[in-house]
């Protein structure tokens, strides 16, 4: 388990050519739906999107990688192959908008988790302009929450430990490697004290 979840991580240049079939992305979301629920209200639905044509109409409306000040995104041929968009379902709310949040937490890592099993990589994306809503005649209980972009990864994402705590920020070196810091084990582990009564 620990290694697919190490595998699992954040890609943002893809081989744009290799397709995915609207099967795998069905069988991915079918994986998405599976995750626990506050209330089990089910809020989310998915749109799966993978003809070139409609992904070339998505890609200009989204943002990449904010810590990389140098780079605008994917070029031309590692753009994302699929989409997977995420509606929140206005009808289906129990309770929160902030518990749905939560919950498309859980579905969109059992998403990711299986396509990495399939060694499909994604990103989940919600940094993206409005105007991206208005590409789709969305009805009025259903409202544009993420994207998670799919494709064969064309990078290499290595995960390091953190130096320190401030430092976080993912980079990529002259080979263009991505790399990762994560906080080790030691430090996310806290003991409290028990407040006496």
């Amino acid at each position: 388990m620990q290694e697919i979840i190490a595998k699992t991580r954040t890609f943002r240049r893809f081989a744009q050519k290799e397709a995915i079939s609207t099967a795998v992305l069905h069988e991915l979301v079918d994986l998405a739906r599976l995750g626990g629920s506050a209330r089990n209200g089910q809020p989310w639905q998915y749109m799966v999107v993978n003809t070139p044509e409609l992904c070339a109409k998505i890609f200009p409306h989204l943002a990449w990688a904010a810590y990389l000040t140098d780079w605008a995104g994917p070029a031309e041929g590692e753009r994302p192959s699929a989409y997977v968009l995420c509606l929140l379902n206005k009808k289906w709310l129990r309770g929160s908008p902030a518990e749905a949040q939560f919950d498309l937490g859980v579905a969109t890592q059992n998403l990711l988790l299986g396509a990495m099993e399939k060694r499909i990589g994604g990103c989940r994306i919600g940094a993206f302009s409005p105007r991206l809503a208005e590409l789709f005649e969305l009805p009025e209980h259903l409202s544009l929450s993420l994207l998670v972009a799919l494709g064969k990864p064309r990078e290499t994402v290595i995960l390091e430990e953190c130096r320190d705590d401030e430092d976080i920020r993912y980079w990529r070196d002259e080979h263009g490697v991505h790399h990762v810091p994560k906080r080790s084990l030691e430090s996310c582990l806290v003991t409290l004290k028990v407040r006496q009564e």
